[in-house]
C-alpha cells in the first residue's frame, strides 16, 4: 500500500494545521490520508469476513454497487433514532491495547487521564450537542456518558454518548442536514474545518467518513461512520483505505502519524501487506 500523502508532507501538514489553530481558524481538525494499491485482485466477500475476524466491529457493513465495494469495520455510531430519541456516539481518543492484562489496564488509564484526548472528545461532544439541538425539543439534549472507554481488538477508544428528544414533525432529511457530516470526522467549528480539510488533504474522501445504515418502516434508523474501511473497484483493481486523527494545538506530528497506522493495523493484517 502506498501513501497518497508522503509521511514528510503529512508531518508538515500537521504543523501547518497547528498554526491555523494558533491563529484561531479552528479548535480541532480531523486530518485524513489515503493509502492505495493498483491492479489488485481479491474476493471482496472473503476479505470482508477476514476483516470481521481480525477486527470485530459493532457498526460493520458490506456494500456492493456494481463494481464498487465497501468493506467496513466501523466502531462508531453516527446517529440513531429510537422511539423519538436521537442517539449519537462520537469517538475521539485512541490508544493501543496492552499485551498483558496489567499493561492493558495501564493503557486504559493512560487514555482516560490524557488531557489532549479528553479535550478532543469534549470539543466534538459540544459540536454534536449543538447539531442535535437544531432538531431537538428544547432542553432535551443530554450527555449520559462522557469519556467512556471501550476495548476493541487492537485499541482502546474514548466514546461519548449524546442524546436528544426529537422535535415533533421533524423528518429524516432535516435530521441529516442538521447533523451531517459528523463532527468527529471534521473538527470544530465544522464549516471552517471542512474548508481547511479541502486545502490540506491530498485525496477526496468520497464514501470514507460518510455513513451507511438503515431506516425502518417505523421511522427508527441507525447510521454508522464509514471508517476502518477498505474500498475496492473490481473493474480496475484499485484498492484503498483512509485513516485520520484529530489535530489540536497540543498534537505531536509523529504521534498523530503513529495513530493513523494503529487504526490501519487490522486492514493491513487482513491484506497481508505493509506500507511502502
Amino acid at each position: 500500500m502506498r501513501p497518497r500523502l508522503p509521511k514528510t508532507e503529512y508531518l508538515r501538514a500537521v504543523e501547518a494545521i497547528r498554526e491555523e489553530i494558533l491563529n484561531g481558524e479552528v479548535y480541532e481538525l480531523n486530518l485524513c490520508q489515503e493509502f492505495y494499491a493498483e491492479d489488485v485482485v481479491l474476493s471482496p466477500v472473503a476479505v470482508f469476513w477476514q476483516l470481521m475476524r481480525a477486527s470485530p466491529a459493532p457498526f460493520a457493513g458490506f456494500v456492493r454497487w456494481h463494481d464498487h465495494f465497501l468493506l467496513c469495520a466501523s466502531p462508531e455510531r453516527f446517529l440513531a433514532h429510537r422511539q423519538g430519541q436521537l442517539i449519537s456516539q462520537p469517538i475521539k481518543g485512541t490508544i493501543r491495547r496492552g499485551p498483558t492484562p496489567a499493561e492493558d489496564e495501564q493503557q486504559r488509564q493512560t487514555l482516560l487521564h490524557d488531557e489532549k484526548e479528553r479535550a478532543e472528545n469534549l470539543m466534538i461532544v459540544d459540536l454534536v450537542r449543538n447539531d442535535l439541538a437544531r432538531v431537538a425539543r428544547t432542553g432535551t439534549v443530554r450527555v449520559p456518558e462522557l469519556f467512556g472507554l471501550y476495548p476493541f481488538r487492537h485499541l482502546w477508544q474514548m466514546i461519548s454518548t449524546v442524546t436528544a428528544d426529537l422535535r415533533s414533525g421533524t423528518g429524516l432529511a432535516e435530521i441529516l442536514r442538521a447533523a451531517f457530516p459528523m463532527g468527529s470526522m471534521t473538527g470544530a467549528p465544522k464549516i471552517r474545518a471542512m474548508q481547511l480539510i479541502e486545502h490540506y488533504e491530498r485525496s477526496r474522501r468520497g464514501l470514507y467518513s460518510g455513513s451507511i445504515g438503515y431506516v425502518g418502516a417505523d421511522g427508527n434508523f441507525d447510521f454508522n461512520v464509514v471508517i476502518r474501511s477498505l474500498q475496492y473497484r473490481q473493474d480496475t483493481g484499485y484498492l484503498s483505505f483512509q485513516v485520520g486523527s484529530a489535530i489540536t494545538y497540543d498534537s505531536d506530528p509523529e504521534r498523530e502519524y503513529d495513530e493513523c497506522l494503529l487504526k490501519a493495523r487490522a486492514l493491513l493484517e487482513v491484506l497481508g501487506t505493509g506500507i511502502e
